[in-house]
């Protein structure tokens, strides 16, 4: 056994956002596409096809956000809702950037 194994997590601020760019970076593998998943865009056009909205691209990952938020909330604390919803927030201004920047 090495000391890892003995570690207690690492819940500081960076820790969270380090381990939602780890988790992107997880995706870009996963997905086998170098700029990760980015598939919030055919979510929404989807979405939007189905139920007659017009969400954008940014206003999907801030869902996303807001459902990390609301899991986050109750139960037990765990640290892949903070996780993803640093890495989220992220997309959504990066989505938002792209869209609204001048």
């Amino acid at each position: 056994m090495n000391d890892k194994e003995f570690s207690p997590p690492d819940y500081r601020a960076h820790a969270f956002l380090e381990k939602g760019v780890h988790h992107m970076r997880d995706r870009a593998e996963q997905r086998d596409s170098e700029t990760g998943e980015r598939s919030m865009a055919k979510t929404v056009n989807a979405f939007n096809a189905l139920y007659g909205h017009h969400l954008t691209e940014e206003e999907g990952w801030m869902f996303m956000v807001l459902l990390k938020q609301a899991r986050a909330s109750s139960g037990l604390f765990v640290a892949d809702d903070y996780e993803d919803g640093a890495a989220y927030f992220g997309l959504a201004g990066e989505a938002a950037a792209k869209a609204r920047a001048a």
